[in-house]
């Protein structure tokens, strides 16, 4: 009968498998490091050829950039939005009309992908993108929004003057969508409706308040005192109402300021920017292409070595 593993065995059992996987890997790099020894007139150029490969493509003309963005969604949903955004994916799906086709044919454009933009403070302001894809949709304390969407491709160095034509090219490509200008339409119409509704209970509040503090007094003998939100006039207490007057003033500023992106089905809250960090830097290619140049080297010194055998093989 086998004896129940307590915790005390398990740890023993991770640390030995843990042993043993480290011991496999210094036994591999011993063994590519033997062979880089044996075999260094195959394995150095190799190495130097792809670290050249490595230099070539960083390059100042060869970098790549990531140019991001947020974009408005005035009342087009994100299936709707990432729908049309799957068709810059696979170009092949544009007209042979969309500026845009022969910008993503002429690499000019490439890598696009969308992120989702997080209110941390559920407050209807966004807070960060995440570009780390971490957020979830039923997260309730971290909201994924419904009205922005962050976009994300990559150019070319020389390629950056074009951005703002790139930037005006997507918008109107964005904007022709038929789905999304009924949305759009709808999307106003309500608009409007808010704003005017907001503005009405700002002059509401304000005139209730004239009204109920100074105009409903019980004598002009009497002094009003005002302590921990309450208006004192002689033994009336009246509840005050500066919080709701606060409350809806932000609430109206945030209708007005989302009101003015409204003049399109899609626009962006600002313009295009640009990552300064390259995407293929010197930094980051020379230590990554040494690293698959040395790998590459040693595959091939072991296929040199061990070429009878491969050969015998391929005969069987």
């Amino acid at each position: 009968m086998e004896r129940e593993m307590n915790f005390f065995d398990l740890c023993v059992a991770c640390a030995r498998a843990i042993g043993r996987a480290c011991r496999w890997c210094g036994g591999w790099l011993a063994g590519l490091l033997r062979l880089t020894f044996r075999m260094w007139w195959t394995v150095i150029p190799v190495t130097l050829l792809v670290i050249g490969g490595g230099y070539y493509y960083s390059r100042i003309d060869n970098l790549k950039f990531k140019v991001q963005g947020v974009a408005m969604l005035n009342g087009a949903g994100i299936e709707q939005f990432e729908e049309r955004y799957r068709m810059l994916q696979t170009a092949f799906q544009l007209s042979d009309q969309e500026p845009l086709k022969g910008a993503i044919c002429k690499q000019k454009i490439s890598g696009f992908e969308t992120f989702y933009v997080v209110d941390a403070l559920g407050d209807g302001v966004a807070d960060y993108v995440d570009y780390a894809r971490k957020s979830s949709p039923t997260d309730t304390v971290k909201v994924q929004m419904k009205d922005r969407m962050a976009i994300q491709f990559q150019m070319k160095y020389k390629d950056l003057g074009l951005i703002p034509e790139i930037e005006k090219q997507l918008l109107a490509f964005f904007n022709a969508d038929e789905a999304m200008q009924k949305s759009y339409a709808l999307y106003v119409k309500n608009l409007a409706r808010e704003l005017q509704f907001n503005h009405d209970q700002v002059e509401k509040l304000d005139s209730l308040t004239s009204e109920y503090y100074f105009h409903n007094l019980p004598g002009s003998d009497m002094i009003p005192a005002v302590k921990e939100g309450m208006l004192a006039v002689g033994d009336r207490k009246i509840h005050l109402f500066l919080n709701d007057i606060y409350e809806q003033h932000a609430r109206t500023e945030q209708m007005d300021y989302r009101a003015s992106f409204v003049t399109a089905p899609v626009t962006f809250e600002n313009h295009l920017v640009v990552n300064p960090k390259a995407a293929n830097s010197r930094r980051t290619m020379l230590p990554l292409s040494a690293m698959v140049g040395w790998l590459l080297g040693c595959c091939l010194a072991a296929m040199i070595e061990q070429r009878k055998r491969i050969i015998f093989w391929l005969k069987k």
